[in-house]
């Protein structure tokens, strides 16, 4: 069984409890306008464009074998459409102005690496965390990840966007021990608009979750904009507050460090480049949310 990643990130504290091993899978099911790792929502490999990086070394030009790249006018040209992400011109590309991100691997392949910071794991309280993209886009890869993580006594943890049916979602839930999930807003239309789907099997499937043994911590990005405001997050904190098994609720301020990663692909950001969260208006969300009487993230004195 084989899957697609870009990245094994190892070291992680952001992503669950402790030391973890952060593994991002490519493909999403949303297409959430402030998404901060655009190169995971395409389910299949793509190239990565820094025209910054590009030392006109022309070793692209005879390596792609789809004639993608040309010159003209002494400037380099990159054509998206004709390019099939086969990774010939990125492999050239010793500057890294070309690279080709999502690789092929095993879940044998993906434990070997989470096995090297296993020590780190017992130390701290620490694991494994899927993530991505959304990682549910490849279940039965996923499962078995999670599967082989839990043969070696390896702390499992997923983070979802729970825009699935039930059974899909249940079907992973006997190999994890945490789950992840964000809450973006109450307003099923709002949620719509910025990430292509209703948010109804989202709060349906966090109901359920709820009366499951399992931990469970939801978190909400604040996007300047679209939720930044205290009656959504009051919106959200009371239906957080009816969920059993709360680990916490945590707030994700939003910051542009995407929008590179938009551009290097092709695509134009739906936030604009000059959105910022100002730290007071995350502290003033924060407060509002404790009122419920659930524990929040940021604690008061972040």
């Amino acid at each position: 069984m084989d899957g697609i990643i870009t990245d094994i990130q190892r070291f992680s504290v952001h992503d669950g409890p402790g030391i973890r091993t952060t593994v991002f899978l490519k493909g999403c099911n949303l297409n959430c306008g402030w998404c901060h790792n655009p190169e995971t929502i395409h389910p299949r490999p793509e190239l990565q464009v820094f025209p910054d990086k590009c030392i006109g070394c022309g070793a692209c030009l005879t390596a792609c074998p789809h004639v993608a790249h040309r010159l003209a006018d002494t400037t380099r040209h990159f054509d998206r459409h004709l390019c099939t992400a086969c990774g010939s011109c990125a492999r050239t590309c010793y500057a890294e102005a070309l690279q080709l991100v999502g690789r092929l691997v095993t879940p044998q392949q993906v434990l070997a690496e989470v096995l090297e910071d296993q020590p780190f794991y017992a130390n701290s309280g620490g694991g494994v965390t899927l993530s991505g993209g959304e990682p549910l886009c490849q279940r039965e890869f996923c499962i078995e990840i999670l599967r082989l993580c839990k043969l070696v006594g390896i702390h499992t943890a997923i983070e979802t966007n729970l825009a699935w049916p039930w059974e899909c979602v249940e079907s992973v839930l006997p190999h994890i021990d945490l789950v992840m999930a964000d809450i973006k807003t109450m307003d099923p239309i709002l949620h719509a608009r910025w990430t292509g789907q209703s948010n109804d099997r989202i709060l349906d499937n966090a109901r359920r979750l709820a009366g499951r043994n399992l931990p469970l911590i939801i978190r909400t990005p604040i996007i300047p904009g679209v939720n930044d405001n205290e009656k959504t997050i009051a919106e959200i904190a009371n239906f957080v507050a009816n969920l059993a098994n709360l680990r916490y609720y945590e707030l994700l301020p939003y910051h542009p460090l995407g929008l590179s990663k938009y551009t290097s692909l092709g695509r134009e950001s739906p936030i604009p480049e000059d959105a910022r969260l100002d730290p007071e208006t995350l502290t003033a969300l924060a407060a509002v949310a404790r009122q419920r009487g659930i524990p929040v993230r940021p604690a008061e004195s972040t």
